[in-house]
This record gives structure tokens, C-alpha cells and sequence, in this order.
């Protein structure tokens, strides 16, 4: 799709995967954020996405807008902020008849027996997954009324380049395990939890925007399957960090002991219903749809030390 793509939220780790799939399909790129990111090539543009005249000024004459903000893991901050971003997003995009690409997450499904999917019903056990079921509705509610072009593209936990910041695995398990430590798991080490690699995610945001018969609809990006356990994807990164296998569990004691000091477990430990049961997430849909599969957790995995071996 050729015109300005145009990322709301750029510098996190899904925005700093997808600029080079852009840049080299011929893309030009405009990144929005509020402390105006620069990268080479790239048209910047300093704008708040929770001002609408602001929002509405920065993706002027885009051919296409990538919903990829990330705010404050806390829930008040979400609570407050998230319901204005997405009516902000979708009132200018509608307005200005630009598709949207909105990455989201599976919060609002909340706890799920077998393998999510697109069809999943959204029965939120959280405060953070009422909020991304409300953002999630208020997007849908303005498809199906055929008042905007979009679609939903939903990941699993993620992990991979440009990572690191934002994702347990990287913390918990590569990080330790890097330093000679014990990587660490939490609730259960023995369920399978999948996880989505960040350039699979980026590489297909590209080609469900560039795919006219995928608007209007959700889909689970590519993620690889069967899903693994905590042990299992230790089991690989010990290969490639040269680090201990063994893992050690956090439980939700230890959790709610941490975050009496520490406010982001302290904001985690309402999402721990994803780590004490199978988490499996489905993306066969996308697979079948675009035809190619998810990256092995063997292959990104060693991938993603290899990136952060060169940094």
C-alpha cells in the first residue's frame, strides 16, 4: 500500500520491528509520539495522541495508520487514558478515511480453557483486560456500522528484538540466564504458554495492511505452535545464552511480596491467571489466510541473542 504509513506509538518494540519491514518494501514511514523518535528515514512528527486536534494534524495524508501506543502499565493510566486514545484514533482516521491497524493484546478474553482464537469470547478477569475489552468494542462497534476501515491484530505475550523492556520472558528468564543465574517462571513452569516473536508480528501488521480483504475483521498474528512450557523454552535458551537450564518459580506470594516495593509487579499480579494455566494462542487463521508459518521458538529464540549479542 503505497502512501504514507503513518505508526501512532512509535519506539516500542512492535513500532521498532516494523519500520524496517516498511522501509524495505519502499515504504515511507511518519513516526507519531510525544517525544518526536527519530530514525533514518523516517518523517517524525511530535504529537499527543490523547489531544484530538493534535492527532488529527499528525496523520494528515497518511495511506495508512498503525495503532501501536503503549501506556503506562498501570491501571488507572489505562482506565483514564486508553478509551480517549481509541476514540481520538478513530474519529480522525474516520474522519479522514484512513485505514486503521490497531495492535492489541488478549486481555479481554481473560481466562480461557483450550486455545484462543479470533472467536474467543471476551469475559475479561481483570481491570486491565475491562479496559482492552472496551477499546476493543468501541473499534468493533465502528467496523461492523462500516464507519471505518480497520482491523484488530491480536499478539500473545511476545518476546524477540527490541524486547527486552517489556516482556517476562526477557526478564526473568534470558536476563538471568545471560548473568550465569537461574532463569525464572512464574505461577507454573509445567503448563504451555505461547508467545509471539516480534518480528513475525511486524512482518504480518505489513501484510494484513497491505491485504484489502482483511479489514473488518481480527486476527492472531503468527505465533508459533504447539505452544511450549516455561521449562521447555528454558530448556532452548540455555543453548544460546549459555546459561542454566533449571529454572526457579515465583509464586504468587513472592509476586505480591515484590510488588509491595516494586509498582509493575505490583500492577502484574491481576494478569497471573495467564501463568497457572495452559495459555495457548491460535493464529491458524492468519497462517492459512497469508501462507507462511510463525518463527520455531528454537529459531527466534537463538535469533533474538544473536540481536542483542550485537547491540
Amino acid at each position: 500500500m503505497k502512501g504514507i504509513h503513518t505508526i501512532l506509538g512509535a519506539g516500542g518494540a512492535i513500532s521498532s520491528n516494523l519500520v524496517p519491514v516498511l522501509l524495505k518494501h519502499g515504504e515511507k514511514v511518519r513516526l507519531v509520539s510525544r517525544s518526536g523518535k527519530t530514525a533514518p528515514h523516517c518523517e517524525s512528527r511530535s504529537a499527543d495522541v490523547r489531544h484530538a486536534a493534535s492527532l488529527k494534524k499528525a496523520i494528515e495524508g497518511s495511506a495508512i495508520v498503525y495503532l501501536l501506543v503503549g501506556l503506562e502499565y498501570k491501571t488507572s493510566v489505562w482506565q483514564k487514558e486508553w478509551p480517549v486514545i481509541m476514540r481520538h484514533v478513530i474519529d480522525a482516521c474516520s474522519e479522514a478515511n484512513i485505514p486503521l491497524v490497531f495492535f492489541d493484546n488478549v486481555y479481554m478474553y481473560g481466562h480461557v480453557t483450550g486455545p484462543m482464537t479470533e472467536e474467543t469470547p471476551f469475559h475479561p478477569v481483570s481491570k486491565k483486560g475491562r479496559v482492552r475489552a472496551e477499546i476493543a468494542n468501541m473499534l468493533l462497534e465502528e467496523m461492523n456500522a462500516g464507519k471505518i476501515r480497520a482491523l484488530i491484530a491480536r499478539s500473545a505475550d511476545f518476546y524477540g528484538p527490541y524486547a527486552e523492556g517489556m516482556s517476562f520472558f526477557h526478564q526473568l528468564l534470558l536476563k538471568n540466564q545471560r548473568a550465569g543465574k537461574k532463569g525464572q517462571w512464574m505461577m507454573d513452569a509445567h503448563v504451555p504458554h505461547s508467545m509471539t516473536y516480534t518480528p513475525d508480528a511486524a512482518a504480518a501488521l505489513y501484510a494484513l495492511a497491505c491485504d484489502e480483504s482483511a479489514y473488518g475483521q481480527t486476527w492472531h498474528l503468527p505465533t508459533s505452535s504447539p505452544a511450549l512450557t516455561g521449562e521447555q523454552l528454558a530448556g532452548i535458551a540455555a543453548k544460546f545464552t549459555k546459561g542454566k537450564a533449571h529454572i526457579s518459580v515465583l509464586s504468587k506470594f513472592m509476586m505480591q511480596l515484590a510488588g509491595i516495593f516494586i509498582p509493575v509487579i505490583r500492577e502484574s499480579i491481576e494478569m497471573l491467571y495467564q501463568y497457572d494455566s495452559s495459555y495457548v494462542f491460535d493464529s491458524s487463521k492468519f497462517e492459512k489466510h497469508v501462507g507462511w508459518k510463525a518463527t520455531t521458538y528454537e529459531d527466534g529464540i537463538r535469533d533474538t541473542e544473536r540481536f542483542y549479542a550485537q547491540q
